[in-house]
């Protein structure tokens, strides 16, 4: 099994995010996507527009294994 490890924000996910999550399993011929995730705020320090569970759940739905 492989996997595909991403370093993500989602404020909020949108399409470009699915896109990039799809692109990253196909030309790393993945089974698995991991999401490490910002918190309540981002990398540059500023709140998040959606909090952390919210965001998790959306990158969820759209197909990453683990958040």
């Amino acid at each position: 099994m492989r996997s595909v490890g991403l370093i993500t924000e989602y404020n909020p996910f949108h399409n470009g995010h699915l896109h990039h999550l799809q692109q990253s399993l196909q030309q790393c011929e993945a089974d698995a996507a991991v999401a490490v995730m910002s918190g309540h705020f981002l990398q540059r320090g500023e709140p998040a527009l959606v909090d952390k569970w919210r965001r998790a759940e959306m990158a969820l739905q759209a197909g990453v294994n683990l958040v």
